[in-house]
Formats: C-alpha cells, sequence, structure tokens
C-alpha cells in the first residue's frame, strides 16, 4: 500500500506529498500488523466493487464530501476547524455571488479554507450566475498540514483542473498570501477560527492589509485581522462574507477604532445575525457580515436570521426556506417588521458605531392585552359551575347511611360545610 501511495505521488507535481500524514500502522486500523493488513484489505475489497473509471468526479467528490461532512458531525468539536456545515456554505457562497452575472468566470479566495467545502461552492452555484464550473478559478490558504490535504483531495475528487486551484498552506496572518501584485479577488468567503491568539506585533502596522485602519486587531483575538486580510485581496466590484462571533459588533478599543473606519468608509453592507448551535466546534450564535468596496452609500442592512432554523439531533440547521429568506431581504434592502432594518450612516454613528443587532431590529413580541370583561366571565361561569357541583355533592352525601353514629356524625358535619358554603 505505501508503494502503491508513493507510486501515485511520483506520477505529478500536484499529487507530491498528498498521503504524506497516513499512518498505515495506526492503531486506530488494528492491534497488530495482520490486524492493520486485515482492515486494509477489507477496504480494498470495498472499494473494488465500485466502478471508478465509470464514475463522474461530481459523483466521486460528493461521496468525500460526505465522508467529511460524517466524521465533522460525529467528532464535533475536533472537526469544527476543518468543515463548514453546507447550508452556511452555501448561504456565504450566494451572498458574496448577489447581484452579479459571471458569465467570463470569477476567481474566488478562502483564506481559511479547512478541506476546501466552502470553496467548491461557488462551482456548485455559479451556474445560478450565468458562469461555468469550469470558470471557477480556487485560491486557499491553510495552516492545518493534514487539513491541507483533506482540501486537495477534495479539489481532486471534485474533478477541478489543476490549473484552477491554487491551495497553499502556511499561515494566513504571518505570511500574506497571495501577493497582491497577482491577483484580487470576486468574491472572499471564510469561517475563521473564533477569536483566535495572534501576534499582532507592531510591525504589523506597516502591513498594507492593517495600516489604513492605525491599530491592530488585539493579540487575544484575531478576528479582525482574518476579516482586514480579506478584505485587502478583494476586488473593488467583489463581495465579501465572513463568519464571526458577535463580539466583533460592539467590543471596543482596537477594535471598535477598526469596526469605525469601515463604517465610515462605507465598507460594511450587512450584517446577519445567525442561528445559535449551527457549527459543529461551538454553539455561540454566530454573525455573518458582508463587506464591499463600491458601494454608493454607507447604509448597513441588519438581518436577525436567528430563529429561522429546523432543529437536528445534535445540531441546528439552516433550512432552504431560510437561507432564501435571508437572500431576497438583504438583494431588497427593505424594512421587514421583527426581522431586518436598513440602518442608515447617521442612526449607527448615533449608535457609536456599534452594531449589535438588536439596537436596530426590535424582536419583541408584546404579549396580547387581557379582556377583562371576558375574564369576569369565565370567573363567573367557574363559580356557577362549581356550586352546581357541591349541590350535587350535597344530594349524594345525604342518602349515605350508617349504623355506626360516628361516621353519621361526621357526614352531617361535612354536610353542614358545604351547605354553609353555598349560602355564603
Amino acid at each position: 500500500m505505501a508503494d502503491a501511495f508513493n507510486d501515485i505521488e511520483s506520477t505529478s507535481d500536484n499529487f507530491r506529498g498528498l498521503f504524506d500524514d497516513v499512518d498505515l500502522y495506526s492503531r486506530v486500523l488494528g492491534d497488530n500488523a495482520q490486524q492493520q493488513a486485515d482492515t486494509i484489505a477489507n477496504v480494498m475489497k470495498a472499494i473494488g466493487n465500485l466502478e471508478i473509471v465509470k464514475t463522474s468526479s461530481d459523483t466521486l467528490g460528493d461521496a468525500y464530501e460526505y465522508l467529511i461532512r460524517q466524521f465533522a458531525s460525529e467528532t464535533g468539536k475536533k472537526s469544527g476547524e476543518f468543515y463548514t456545515p453546507q447550508k452556511v456554505s452555501e448561504l456565504l457562497t450566494k451572498l458574496s455571488l448577489l447581484g452579479k452575472e459571471y458569465p467570463d468566470g470569477l476567481v474566488v479566495y478562502d483564506p481559511a479554507m479547512g478541506s476546501g467545502s466552502l470553496l467548491l461552492n461557488f462551482g456548485k452555484f455559479i451556474k445560478n450566475f450565468g458562469g461555468k464550473p469550469e470558470q471557477v478559478i480556487y485560491f486557499g490558504q491553510e495552516i492545518n498540514f493534514s487539513t491541507h490535504r483533506l482540501a486537495k483531495m477534495n479539489m481532486i475528487l471534485h474533478g477541478v483542473d489543476f490549473g484552477n486551484q491554487h491551495l497553499r498552506r502556511g499561515n494566513t496572518l504571518s505570511a500574506d498570501w497571495p501577493p497582491i501584485s497577482r491577483t484580487m479577488f470576486d468574491a472572499v468567503v471564510m469561517n475563521p477560527p473564533y477569536s483566535l491568539k495572534w501576534p499582532a506585533n507592531k510591525g504589523f502596522l506597516q502591513d498594507p492589509r492593517f495600516s489604513p485602519y492605525g491599530v491592530l486587531p488585539p493579540k487575544s483575538k484575531a478576528d479582525y485581522a482574518f476579516l482586514l486580510h480579506g478584505f485587502y485581496h478583494l476586488k473593488n466590484t467583489g463581495t465579501m462574507a465572513i463568519v464571526l462571533p458577535h463580539g466583533v459588533l460592539f467590543r471596543g478599543a482596537a477594535e471598535g477604532k477598526i469596526r469605525k473606519k469601515l463604517l465610515e468608509d462605507g465598507s460594511i453592507d450587512a450584517v446577519i445575525g445567525l442561528p445559535a448551535n449551527l457549527f459543529y466546534n461551538t454553539s455561540i450564535p454566530t454573525v455573518i457580515l458582508v463587506l464591499k468596496k463600491d458601494k454608493e452609500d454607507r447604509s448597513v442592512m441588519f438581518i436577525d436570521a436567528s430563529k429561522g432554523f429546523e432543529k437536528k439531533k445534535n445540531q441546528n440547521e439552516l433550512r432552504e426556506e431560510d437561507i432564501q429568506k435571508i437572500l431576497e431581504t438583504y438583494e431588497k434592502r427593505e424594512e421587514v417588521k421583527r426581522y431586518a432594518h436598513l440602518a442608515k450612516y447617521d442612526e449607527i454613528e448615533e449608535n457609536d458605531f456599534n452594531l449589535n443587532i438588536p439596537r436596530y431590529v426590535d424582536t419583541f413580541v408584546p404579549e396580547p392585552p387581557v379582556d377583562l370583561k371576558k375574564v369576569a366571565s369565565d370567573l363567573h361561569e367557574t363559580n356557577v359551575e362549581i356550586e352546581k357541583n357541591q349541590k350535587e355533592l350535597v344530594g349524594m352525601l345525604k342518602e349515605l347511611t350508617s349504623d355506626d353514629q360516628d361516621v353519621m356524625s361526621g357526614l352531617d358535619a361535612i354536610i353542614k360545610e358545604l351547605e354553609g358554603e353555598l349560602h355564603d
């Protein structure tokens, strides 16, 4: 098996290192060499029954995607770093494509690509926007060695031409990539690790990704560092969609200054609140920020989509109708009671550039007013019913007899008590 892997890697530079982290002697395969060999043999027999040559790359890719998704679902937090749930990926992709046509294709970028599943949605949905899957050029960067290999395999099994995939293993924040002179992107999408620590050295203030804002995101939270990196690489006509924790909407200090600058420049186009428990690695509610460089005004569309989901066994999931409602509301940029609000710049400035969604979308549903006349009527009917039942009970008690004088004395006492209540 090791020789077979080596043979595959030697056929092309694109395959080099693809199986470097495959451990054929892992204890997961068995406790000894024989068990490990038997496990591998059984897998090979199962694969041997498949007509792989006659199977389309889409089918193979979808099968691989399914395995990644199942693994993410079963392992929970361990998988959050490499897989974004498919419905969230669909929403991010469509938000970044909405309102435009791409007959000549497009170039997309995910600086925290994980397994590459989010990127591959552009090939799936570009047909809805006037383009063809083979016209999508993919750029992605991932810091984790094994996850980077997952992304490469994902691209290969989905039939992406090697000339269309540019995947790099590296630290997105520490070393900027790709060079700005090489390309700018039609779409940037990202679901980076939340509130990650990063160096934030003073030298980054000279970095063109961060220098326009005069401050650096704090060392303890790299959320805005990822955002500014992606935004820097966005075309003037492009759209960026990024998932982040709600703290980016209202935290102060350096983050507040960066947020203010982005709003002053009209860069933030929409703030979309998502339901809690959508992701495998966290149950917190998250938010999508949509950013553009070519906006005509500085208004921001606020959407509270936190209540639109289906509750599944282990987590919540966006439904197709939830996604469609978000997209239609975002595109129309119209007020929707208890769901969406288009905030002008002056309103945002009055809120001291705090983007916390409840400041703009009032989701409070008042309790219906109490009809006191109906309450009085119901109370009267209840009292009449109680009195009727008591009279029936007294009648039944009077019919009871006993030779025991103590029992009869007790019955008489109960009857007098009930009759007294009826006369009150």
